[in-house]
């Protein structure tokens, strides 16, 4: 009787852990390369996916689309890139290589048109911010996106920050008490005194392309992470200042741009600049008991009740929510919901407070949004 008991008890590990070792073996198993395309090449970020994820294994590049032919052939002997890889339009290379999703590096004027385009192939889309020029694009691209049963995805430098996270949690643990006021930096010397390529600085200083100078260019990652903190919510009010303190080489857009946010029982202040001695991407998050101050990608300054100011280092970021591209691929996968930072939801009441934003320093008066 032991026999048969113990015969059995041997089968029934043996049955386990074959069945561990498949389940194993499929979840090492590698997956297949996301098939991309890109859209648009005037975007100066584009160089930032050429240089570190063109030879990545989690993804596949399948085709360029973009007009300008010196700018194709630039590009493709810069990086190695086969002349077949380019595509004059994006209904042409859509039709052609079918990619599962697009990176758009085109001037924020075309997002819609590009989505339009995307979500008639069921094609997803992530594209540099802000998401768009005006709201009436923003709702577009989003009745576009819920059509063609697409994900559209706005990319951040600032998302992939672990010291805006870790400021999150603490507001989200109650750390530092109710919010009662936002600070957000964000700006540099201005594109052209920092060397951005003609092609890209062309169109970042018109405004019907970019929608703006500095107010669009760097007021959309303030407005970004305001929201975030903020639940979502829209905020009661905005209203801007901008100045023109280049003009001699900002003629036609803004340098400077201060926007207000008023919540019930918070205000936000994004300073958005070109006229920064260096680079910063910074942001304060003042409580009732406590702030958390955010020092570049990793560190945060910390002052909670009854202790001292500390600094800090961020815990990194896990993956998927560390890069824009392993993000993109988890949300097409349907491993995540997209949410926050770099949702269609949250985007759209970016573009909301910048379109208000923009009224508001034409008219010089507050917008009023509830």
């Amino acid at each position: 009787m032991r026999y048969f008991r113990n015969l059995i008890f041997f089968l029934c590990l043996l049955a386990s852990a074959h069945s561990y070792g498949q389940a194993t073996s499929s979840e090492l198993a590698p997956r297949a390369p996301l098939r991309i395309g890109i859209v648009g090449l005037v975007h100066g970020h584009v160089d930032g996916f050429f240089r570190g994820s063109l030879h990545s294994p989690e993804i596949q590049l399948v085709g360029i689309a973009e007009p300008d032919q010196q700018l194709s052939v630039k590009y493709a002997d810069q990086y190695g890139i086969d002349r077949s890889f380019f595509f004059s339009s994006p209904e042409e290379m859509l039709q052609k290589v079918h990619p599962q999703a697009v990176l758009v590096y085109t001037t924020t004027y075309d997002h819609r048109r590009v989505v339009e385009i995307c979500a008639r192939h069921g094609v997803h889309v992530m594209m540099e911010k802000p998401l768009a020029v005006s709201l009436e694009d923003a709702h577009a691209i989003e009745q576009s996106a819920h059509q063609g049963k697409i994900h559209v995805l706005v990319n951040y430098e600032t998302t992939w920050y672990a010291s805006n996270r870790a400021a999150y949690d603490l507001v989200r643990e109650n750390g530092i008490g109710g919010v009662r006021k936002i600070v957000v930096h964000d700006g540099h010397q201005g594109p052209k005194e920092i060397g951005v390529g003609p092609e890209f600085l062309a169109w970042l200083t018109d405004p019907k392309l970019d929608g703006g100078g500095a107010l669009f260019d760097f007021g959309c990652y303030g407005a970004d992470l305001v929201t975030w903190l903020m639940d979502g919510r829209r905020p009661d009010s905005v209203t801007a200042v901008t100045q023109h303190i280049k003009p001699d080489i900002y003629p036609r857009v803004d340098d400077e741009a201060t926007i207000i946010l008023t919540y019930p029982k918070a205000q936000a202040i994004i300073q958005a600049s070109w006229n920064w001695p260096f680079g910063s991407k910074d942001m304060e998050v003042y409580g009732e008991t406590g702030y958390a101050i955010t020092v570049g990608s990793d560190d945060v300054r910390e002052r909670l009740a009854n202790a001292q100011e500390k600094q800090i280092l961020a815990q990194p970021l896990p993956v998927p929510y560390n890069n824009s591209l392993a993000y993109f691929r988890a949300v097409i996968d349907g491993e995540i919901k997209p949410e926050g930072l770099s949702s269609l939801e949250t985007n759209v009441t970016v573009t909301e407070i910048l379109d208000a934003a923009r009224r508001s320093a034409a008219s010089r008066r507050t917008i009023q949004l509830h």
